[in-house]
């Protein structure tokens, strides 16, 4: 038995889905344990193209239990459209394979229309944000005054909750971004509609995860975005508002530390960014743009074109620290063949010093400029290669470089973006 987290070693966008995907095969339960629908999850089934927002990846799988933990702010008109196009695909056949915490926060309409107005307002100083009103629900929820799912199913305490805060909240919107204000009947006759939908997939999680523990059942922890996302660990203010790192899975799904076993880090095997902040080493260029092509990269859930540029193993290395990493997992290794060289980062120059971590400092970070390390490339298809032995030797070379720089082993290589385009190293469910 071994509980398994897999996190993002990046900015995000790393290929997380794929990977927990692939890992569901040897867990009992599959636990989201933050964030909202700003994240997204592209998988490949086969010929079949999946998207998921809120669901955990491992639905895909029958007889796999999906818990979305406390620590995920959940709307529940995106929830509710995902179970549909899910069972219209033949998924989710089982409700009881799905369960909401019941302590986690809902996002209300007045978050989404705030989230919006305020990107609106911010012009060349915006986060960047999706809009999808995650930030003001996680402000809520800090500030003691959100609204759980346990509220919203309570139909008195519901009410009286709203009636509380929409005052405040119909003022920001008026007085100071210059939006409508709503009424109490328009979000009350909504959201007792969600109810009804909701209660049934309602539960104490972490007592039931607990449960699966002492059973000695397989858990595997999946987090949305990726580490220097983080709201404390990333590069604030140019983050998302939850812990997307390591320590995430045991706030947002009352699991305790001491029953996290192995903690994987998804990293691409360049780097991409949505969203404003600082970014080393992006590319500007055609090398960029050919990147972008290659690798598809647009945002799965808002379709945004992402920022590309080289592999950082100085993030990585911060990334391997702050989460306690036993393993990385390389994703679309495939997208950098036919290159006649890549290049990997190595350390950064600041003001004629080097640095060989990534500074603290947001100031510090945005002057940063990359060291790099030029290694030969490869022509070859690599996407039906199912041993490391099997890739052109400068593809093991890269892959080699890759380790050697981040300082945890590799475990994992995505050479493709289906199930079965993928080397496994080490299977970090399997406890020697």
């Amino acid at each position: 038995m071994a509980n398994v987290v897999v996190i993002g070693a990046q900015w995000g966008d790393e290929g997380k889905g794929k990977v927990v995907d692939i890992y569901t095969e040897f867990a009992d339960a599959v636990v989201r344990y933050q964030g909202g629908n700003n994240a997204g999850h592209t998988l490949v089934v086969g010929d079949e193209k999946v998207i998921l927002h809120l669901i955990p990846s491992g639905i895909l799988h029958e007889g796999t239990r999906c818990v979305i933990g406390n620590g995920v702010v959940l709307d529940p008109e995106v929830f509710i459209m995902e179970i549909t196009r899910l069972k219209a695909n033949g998924y989710l056949k089982d409700d009881s394979a799905l369960l909401l915490s019941e302590a986690l926060h809902i996002i209300m309409p007045y978050h989404k229309r705030i989230d919006i107005a305020r990107e609106a307002k911010s012009g060349a100083k915006k986060i960047g944000t999706t809009g999808r009103g995650i930030g003001p629900c996680y402000e809520d929820k800090t500030g003691r005054r959100g609204i759980r799912l346990m509220d919203l199913l309570n139909e008195k305490t519901f009410t009286r909750k709203v009636k509380e805060v929409l005052e405040e909240k119909n003022l920001i919107l008026t007085q100071l971004l210059g939006d409508k204000p709503f009424t109490f009947q328009e979000i009350y006759d909504e959201y007792m509609g969600y109810a009804e939908t909701l209660r049934k997939y309602a539960a104490d999680t972490s007592l039931l995860l607990h449960k699966d523990i002492l059973a000695g059942k397989s858990l595997l922890f999946e987090g949305a975005q990726g580490t220097l996302l983080d709201v404390d660990h990333g590069t604030y203010p140019f983050v998302t508002s939850s812990s997307t790192c390591s320590g995430g899975a045991c706030t947002g799904s009352g699991v305790s530390p001491r029953e996290i076993h192995e903690v994987i880090g998804i990293s691409k095997a360049y780097a991409t960014r949505v969203g404003s902040g600082p970014f080393p080493t992006e590319l500007l260029d055609e090398a960029g743009e050919a990147l972008r092509q290659a690798g598809r990269e647009f945002g799965s859930t808002t379709g945004r074109p992402r920022r590309c540029g080289w592999f950082d193993a100085p993030v990585a290395r911060y990334a391997v620290r702050v989460n306690g990493l036993s393993g990385i997992a390389i994703t679309k290794l495939d997208v950098l063949s036919g290159l006649e060289t890549v290049k990997v980062c190595t350390a950064y120059t600041y003001q004629g010093a080097v640095l060989e971590e990534v500074p603290a400092s947001l100031e510090i970070m945005e002057q940063c400029t990359p060291i790099y390390q030029e290694l030969p490339g490869w022509s070859e298809d690599i996407t039906g290669v199912k041993t490391l032995a099997e890739l052109p030797e400068n593809a093991r070379n890269y892959v080699k470089r890759i380790e050697e720089l981040s300082g945890a082993p590799i475990v994992l290589v995505s050479v493709g973006p289906r199930r079965d385009e993928t080397i496994m190293l080490r299977n970090p469910f399997e406890r020697a």
